[in-house]
């Protein structure tokens, strides 16, 4: 079934490849569009489910405050308000799902760039029909400094996924994470926790293994930012967030003491006495 997987991913390469004039960039950068666009409704509905967590943040906060030592209780009361605590996780599930493609498309790269015999011949193999190798070959692979089947010596693409998915990350963290004030929160809730770190975690795994992976590889990943951190813009620009739910504090009944009630019945019946006895005496007058 991989194996199956790469030979899709190796003609639709060859294919963009084909159609856009044997100009392996711009396959590459069609090719990143589509995934995208084929991902965009995940995208949509994990900002509003960030969104949705930073309204009822201060409710969740006072959640896990008041039933810290009881769990059960508490999940209890997250379900009143229609809070999920793996809804916090969402941020990093885009990523989590391109990761077969990234894998894959690794693998197509090696494959489609490659320049041994074995390698043009495992290539043949995987091409389907209608895809005419000889006109393709051998596969422009150069672009200003780089070789698109080598690492970047220059280590500026390795530079370049970090930042641009460190940007992303944060974007796609809800911002009520994000606050000083809500670590406290996020020790009650793993899941938070862990996306928070994964914020910080994704973009320096990936620059690091960048490293190491056919510049080809690393344009995918820099593209597929960019694309993130515009569709994050504009979803925060056409979505913005809502103001976080204040919670009302509640008022208790003042009870008087005993005591004090009989002092003021005491006092309103003396005072009914003494108003009585000057009506009369100013009667006798």
């Amino acid at each position: 079934m991989w194996d199956a997987f790469i030979t899709i991913m190796v003609n639709a390469l060859l294919l963009l490849y084909d159609i856009l004039g044997n100009n392996f960039i711009l396959a590459i950068t069609v090719f990143t569009i589509l995934i995208r666009a084929i991902t965009l409704p995940l995208n949509l509905r994990q900002q509003r489910s960030s969104m949705k967590m930073q309204e009822i943040q201060p409710q969740i906060q006072a959640i896990q405050k008041k039933y810290k030592d009881n769990p059960q209780k508490m999940q209890e009361e997250f379900q009143k308000i229609g809070y999920n605590p793996a809804d916090s996780l969402m941020g990093c599930l885009p990523l989590l799902i391109q990761m077969p493609i990234l894998f894959g498309l690794y693998q197509a790269i090696i494959s489609v760039l490659g320049s041994t015999p074995q390698a043009v011949f495992d290539l043949s193999q995987r091409a389907l029909l209608g895809v005419d190798l000889t006109a393709l070959l051998p596969i422009q692979n150069k672009f200003l400094w780089l070789n698109m089947a080598q690492p970047d010596p220059l280590l500026v693409l390795p530079l370049l996924v970090f930042g641009t998915m460190f940007l992303q990350q944060k974007l796609l963290t809800p911002q009520t994470q994000n606050n000083k004030d809500n670590k406290k929160g996020q020790q009650d809730n793993p899941a938070a926790a862990m996306t928070q770190s994964m914020t910080y975690t994704m973009p320096i795994m990936f620059g690091f293994v960048s490293l190491q992976f056919p510049a080809g590889l690393s344009i995918y990943f820099i593209l597929s930012n960019v694309i993130g951190i515009a569709q994050g813009f504009y979803m925060r620009r056409t979505m913005p967030p809502p103001e976080p739910k204040k919670i009302a504090p509640k008022v208790e009944p003042v009870v008087e003491p005993e005591s004090k009630k009989a002092t003021s019945s005491n006092g309103r019946s003396s005072g009914k006495k003494k108003s009585g006895s000057k009506k009369r005496r100013s009667a006798k007058r």
